[in-house]
């Protein structure tokens, strides 16, 4: 094993190139995932068995191949009209998934099997696939590197589990499903117990795949939880982020249970978050740039610019961690989620929160939900903190207080069409993620809402049907 190898491994779960081989060849492994995230966030690729990998892809060169349409369809996996990138005119061709070798890892809840995150290239030329989201966050994370910095991210997410199989909440609609507390859980150990037998596979199973855990905890909500991640460099926690979200719902449909990460899944219940922490380091990853000890806040200048290209970006880069219209329901007044673009020392009520001290010195976003795509998500907030940085925007005045009912401070927008606007317009998006992939993006955007208003809702039923 050499060095990069060693590397690879010293998280439990992780496995080098040569210890996937090793296995496939002693029979512990015969399947690898061979994944790459969509636009939805979700894991999407092929089950490669062992003896294929040996043959065609042991050594990273070799790959396998898409259609191009995964990254031009909705959540229902439709194919959606006005892409650029990949139509009906141009015919719908592949992609090539091309493994990154240092994200081989073990998923103990699946027999014998292996997972690889992998990036997209062109067939015909082997150039990056610029509108995927992988790619996305690894420009920016690159334009990062030039600078000399290296971004850190934490996602904390939320999600409800209820006692209904996914088979049974489909059966139902998804409507009058069975929470699995009848309590509010948060940070209750008697009542979280309850749910152990599940929370305790996921977390385990987390470890296993080189997905490391720092904590379970019971949330805001009727059968809400929340299991955080130990921090890392801003792609590794996406891909962490990313199959931590697919792994859940795996293990809960094992133990015959629904779990969602909807924004907003009932407008009686609190909602789901994905708090972003994020802070600038130097170039190799062993000093942190946000604090100063004698400056006011301790904020350095990194620290300062980067909060600042933050909030001052809020509202244009909305979309990127609101993307649906269930997204926006989420922002109600009093409910743990926020609605002020606006920051303050350990303060909730606040979008952004200032946490930490010293080399832990970080900023909390508290916009983004559950049903963030991690990518975009990361690739908006380096985008914005280093638009900060570069054009020297200060933050506003700390807010004290309760930012819900603050009158002088910008707000999230209240709707998907909002946020469509702000970021169709948005100059610093345009010039950081490129004309072809803020395009991209903003018919993704666009698609969505145009979905929903080809649909009639239960509300609309309950509310018109015998009125009119």
């Amino acid at each position: 094993m050499d060095t990069s190898d060693q590397e690879i491994t010293m998280v439990p779960g992780m496995l080098s190139a040569s210890e996937l081989e090793e296995r496939i060849r002693n029979g512990s492994i015969d399947t690898v995932l061979v994944t790459f995230p969509d636009l939805q966030g979700r894991l999407m690729g092929k089950r490669v068995t062992g003896h294929f990998w040996l043959k065609q892809m042991r050594g990273g060169d070799g790959e396998v191949h898409a259609c191009n349409y995964l990254l031009a369809v909705d959540s229902e996996m439709n194919v959606v009209a006005g892409y650029e990138y990949a139509n009906w005119d141009k015919g719908y061709g592949d992609f090539a998934l091309v493994p990154d070798l240092a994200t081989i890892r073990m998923i103990p809840w699946l027999e014998k099997t292996a997972l690889v995150m992998c990036d997209l290239v062109e067939e015909h030329d082997g150039s990056p696939v610029a509108v995927s989201p992988r790619q996305i966050l690894k420009a920016q994370i690159a334009k990062a590197a030039a600078l000399g910095y290296r971004v850190y991210a934490g996602s904390e997410l939320e999600f409800f589990l209820f006692k209904d199989s996914l088979d049974e909440a489909a059966a139902k609609r998804y409507l009058d499903l069975t929470p699995h507390s009848n309590v509010v859980l948060d940070y209750h150990i008697l009542q979280t117990s309850r749910d152990e037998y599940l929370i305790r596979a996921i977390r385990n199973g987390m470890d296993g795949a080189g997905v490391p855990v720092e904590f379970s905890k019971g949330e805001a909500g009727y059968g809400q939880h929340e299991i955080n991640l130990e921090y890392a460099d801003a792609l590794t926690m996406a891909d962490r982020h990313t199959i931590y979200k697919n792994g859940a719902k795996e293990i809960a449909h094992q133990h015959g249970r629904a779990i969602t990460f909807m924004a907003k899944y009932s407008m009686d219940d609190v909602g789901s978050s994905c708090h972003i922490h994020s802070s600038v380091w130097d170039g190799d990853g062993t000093t942190s740039l946000m604090y100063d000890e004698h400056a006011e806040h301790h904020f350095s200048t990194v620290g300062r610019g980067w909060l600042g290209g933050l909030i001052a970006t809020g509202r244009e880069f909305a979309w990127m961690y609101a993307p649906t219209v269930n997204s926006y329901k989420r922002y109600q007044p009093e409910s743990w989620a926020p609605t002020a673009l606006a920051w303050g020392h350990d303060n909730r009520t606040c979008g952004y929160r200032m946490v930490g001290h010293g080399q832990s010195y970080r900023v909390e976003s508290r916009i983004p939900g559950a049903d963030a795509n991690a990518y975009l998500a990361f690739a908006a907030t380096i985008a914005a903190g280093l638009h900060g940085i570069e054009h020297g925007i200060d933050p506003p005045t700390r807010f004290d207080g309760n930012a819900y009912v603050a009158p002088d401070v910008a707000r999230v927008p209240w709707n998907i069409v909002e946020a469509i606007e702000e970021f169709e317009h948005s100059k610093v998006a345009r010039a950081a993620f490129g004309d072809a992939v803020h395009f991209h993006l903003l018919n993704t955007a666009k698609q969505e809402w145009a979905a929903f208003n080809r649909a009639v809702t239960d509300w609309e039923l309950k509310r018109n049907f015998d009125q009119w």
